[in-house]
């Protein structure tokens, strides 16, 4: 990870409401309109919020028709807080999992 992947990020986890977003659709695909309700923000805020989440690569999109659904990529999350990690304290364990549903 690089200077640059590494700001992007930390920008994208940087905000609660993005925050709160990788939480809800952690496990299973989110219509955007499932994740504005459970984020309580509009959809256009929402829809913001996951275009910078899968610029970061957070997040995998899928469309369907004309519903568009969004999960989180584990993996990714997993490697760059692992890769952060032993920037950071490379001393300490790599993180294994996101969450704690799957």
């Amino acid at each position: 990870m690089n200077e640059t992947q590494a700001a992007v990020f930390g920008k994208a986890l940087g905000d609660v409401t993005r925050q709160r977003i990788l939480r809800f659709c952690c496990c299973q695909s989110k219509s955007v309109g499932e994740i504005a309700e459970q984020a309580q923000v509009t959809q256009p805020t929402a829809s913001h919020h996951l275009a910078i989440l899968e610029e970061a690569g957070l997040v995998n999109r899928e469309q369907h028709g004309k519903m568009v659904y969004y999960q989180v990529n584990q993996s990714a999350v997993v490697n760059c807080c692992g890769e952060l990690l032993v920037k950071i304290a490379p001393n300490q364990k790599k993180a294994h999992k996101l969450c704690d549903c799957c």
